[in-house]
């Protein structure tokens, strides 16, 4: 599986931005997709995740202020935020893994290599 991230930038507070992420060659029958963060030093945390059900799940960070979306067609993922703020500025990387019995199996399979996400 490959994923690759784009939509990152510089953006001021109260801004909008829409990350992008092309997923290629996933054969999982049901799975989760994902969006974390994170900045240096500390540890990736979840933002939003997608499954295969068609369920969304919004993490801590971007609760009413996030939607998270897959188009089957284009086979992206999609993550729009609004009403950003500067600690939201971190790396944000989408992953891949597969979901059995309705949980996402930990830790995610597979990784894109990041888009950056500045908020000033």
């Amino acid at each position: 599986v490959q994923l690759v991230e784009s939509g990152g930038g510089s953006v001021q507070a109260g801004g909008s931005l829409r990350l992008s992420c092309v997923v290629s060659g996933n054969t999982y029958v049901t799975y989760c997709m994902g969006w974390f963060r994170q900045t240096p030093g500390k540890e990736r945390e979840g933002v939003a995740t997608i499954n295969s059900a068609g369920g969304s799940t919004y993490h801590a960070p971007l609760v009413g202020r996030g939607n998270v979306s897959y188009d089957n067609a284009k086979n992206t993922l999609y993550l729009h935020m609004s009403s950003l703020k500067p600690e939201d500025t971190a790396m944000y990387y989408c992953g891949v893994t597969p979901m059995e019995e309705t949980k996402c199996t930990r830790p995610y399979k597979f990784w894109g290599q990041g888009t950056q996400v500045t908020v000033s």
